[in-house]
């Protein structure tokens, strides 16, 4: 038999993954340390994700990815003993506490200590977000758990002293939290380096946004767990998929509400006959553009820069009075109603007569007024979610009294992505998205080019991957990608928006010959160790690139002649 390759035995390994998670969300539940978990955790072995960096090796527990998982996960969840997936949001007048991840647009609940409840609206990209995510808990719970007791089944120094850090509940003195910290660097196999590092990043987060117990309760309670499990079978934790949950699954509940609340607006605004030019982005750097340095003048505050991206940097504590003035000036923000957590801001041009841009914008505003186009700003949708809202949203709006269609002239994606040649804040351009554990891929006319960017900026053109999750990556994969695809990058929404489109252009909801621009900021090479998401955000260095993609896209927008 011939033996697979890397980049084969990681391609299986995701299929493997999906399918399993597909059918347990028929089955209804399983139990991450019983078959179906270590059927999971197995495909995620076998798969050795990059951004998980050392999970495969018993000896240490792998702290970046462990910090990468709990920012994305409700805090407590190393408690749970019961947790709960449904698209039923049955939560309304309940005393249960509501919680949103640090970095991660999702909605849970805390029904107690030991129960949580996820509501998934956004695909079946979340399911296997969360999915991967428990996996990867449990195999480093396994490995802390390995650590309690010694070789004659006694409890180890180690473990004791972190279970009084625990039950003193006091904050530690100086020399204290230093003894402390060495101690759980011998549980964790790491230096004491690499464990005050996280700690210190854990604590400030505890602290700023309450997003977690405490690296010290982190790493007690994962261990205690997988202990009570082996005590006593019923405290074994367990994950529930409700019958409900499947309802979600082409049927695109969450994105018809969404889309009708948008289109609603519009209509309402009386904007259905202008020109509307759909943005997939952030919901700050359209608005910064284009009601930034009008914005802090009225606020009475001057921002002197003349470098276009030093002054947006500027003036990134003063949002609050640039959305004040933006309201006043064209601005209707959406807040979303539908549970999908995409907020949208439409942008009507009109109102931008006498509003004064920074000089370094190329933007002709007797073109603008000349035209007067809409800006519908969409935030980012989460993988396969995007198919859904954007079918939906060029769908025509069907009322009582007949349909109606948009005038959409123009669809616009600037995203965040994986870069396989390249550095954090170089720029992408698609040529065609290609979809990973499948054989679907699209070529594309994307109205972007190298061109259109400063010389001083690093432009990658060429396809992009789009793959299942960002935790599902390993780097044979990636290199085969690289290598036949010729891929420059890798991502999760952009070829689920193309499909849709397509499918608009098929359907006669929109013209075939509609502009379409994809542009993606590299927040990290997989490919280079140490430099995965799970290193960390961008912070300012992805000012520039952001800036860069949304003054080149509004540019076009405001300058294109209508097809």
């Amino acid at each position: 038999m011939q033996e697979l390759t890397g980049s084969q035995r990681g391609r299986l390994a995701i299929r493997e993954f999906k399918t399993i998670a597909d059918a347990l969300a028929i089955r209804g539940f399983y139990r991450p340390s019983g078959k179906f978990g270590k059927a999971l955790e197995g495909c995620l072995r076998d798969l050795r994700p990059e951004i998980y960096g050392s999970m495969n090796d018993p000896k240490v527990v792998e702290l970046k990815g462990l910090e990468y998982v709990i920012d994305r996960l409700p805090t407590g969840i190393e408690n749970a003993e019961k947790v709960i997936l449904t698209d039923e949001e049955q939560f309304e007048d309940t005393p249960f506490e509501k919680i949103e991840p640090l970095k991660r647009r999702r909605t849970c609940y805390k029904i107690n200590e030991k129960e949580f409840c996820f509501i998934i609206s956004r695909g079946l990209s979340e399911i296997y977000d969360i999915l991967t995510h428990m996996a990867f808990l449990n195999i480093e719970a396994k490995k802390i758990h390995r650590r309690i007791q010694d070789d004659y089944g006694k409890p180890r120094i180690e473990w004791n002293k972190l279970e009084k850090n625990i039950c003193a509940r006091e904050d530690m003195a100086c020399g204290d939290l230093d003894s402390a910290l060495w101690n759980l660097s011998i549980i964790l196999g790491r230096t004491y380096h690499e464990t005050r590092e996280v700690y210190t990043s854990f604590e400030k987060n505890r602290t700023d946004n309450k997003s977690n117990n405490g690296f010290f309760s982190l790493i007690y309670n994962l261990g205690k767990r997988i202990e009570n499990e082996r005590l006593c079978e019923d405290d074994s934790l367990v994950v529930y998929l409700t019958p409900s949950l499947m309802n979600i699954i082409g049927h695109q509940k969450y994105g018809k509400l969404w889309a009708l609340n948008v289109q609603e607006k519009l209509q309402e605004l009386g904007l259905q006959d202008r020109p509307v030019h759909v943005l997939s982005a952030n919901l700050h750097s359209a608005v910064n553009v284009l009601y930034g340095y009008a914005g802090i003048q009225q606020a009475g505050r001057r921002e002197t820069s003349e470098d276009l991206y030093q002054f947006f940097a500027g003036i990134k504590e003063s949002s609050s009075d640039i959305l004040e003035f933006a309201e006043k000036n064209g601005l209707y923000p959406i807040r979303d109603q539908s549970g999908t957590n995409i907020d949208c801001q439409i942008i009507d041009t009109a109102k931008l007569d006498g509003v004064a841009l920074h000089p370094g914008l190329g933007i002709d505003m007797e073109a603008v007024q000349a035209n007067k186009p809409v800006l519908l700003v969409m935030n980012y949708a989460f993988g396969a979610q995007a198919f859904e809202v954007m079918e939906k949203l060029l769908k025509p709006l069907e009322k009582e009294d007949g349909r109606v269609s948009f005038n959409i002239e123009s669809i616009s994606i600037m995203g965040k992505a994986g870069i396989l040649s390249g550095d954090k804040g170089d720029i992408m351009l698609a040529t065609a998205h290609v979809y990973e554990g499948s054989s679907d891929n699209y070529i594309l006319e994307n109205d972007l080019s190298a061109e259109d960017f400063d010389d001083n900026v690093d432009v990658y053109t060429g396809p992009m991957a789009t793959v299942l999750g960002t935790s599902l990556q390993n780097r044979d994969v990636l290199e085969m990608f690289r290598q036949d695809w010729n891929a420059v990058g890798l991502e999760m929404e952009g070829g689920h928006y193309q499909k849709a489109i397509s499918a608009a252009m098929i359907k006669g909801h929109i013209p075939k010959n509609i502009r379409t621009r994809y542009a993606y900021y590299a927040s990290d090479n997989p490919l280079i160790t140490g430099n995965t998401l799970a290193a960390g955000a961008m912070g300012q260095e992805g000012i520039k690139p952001t800036y860069t993609i949304t003054k080149v896209i509004l540019e076009k927008i405001f300058t294109a002649k209508k097809r």
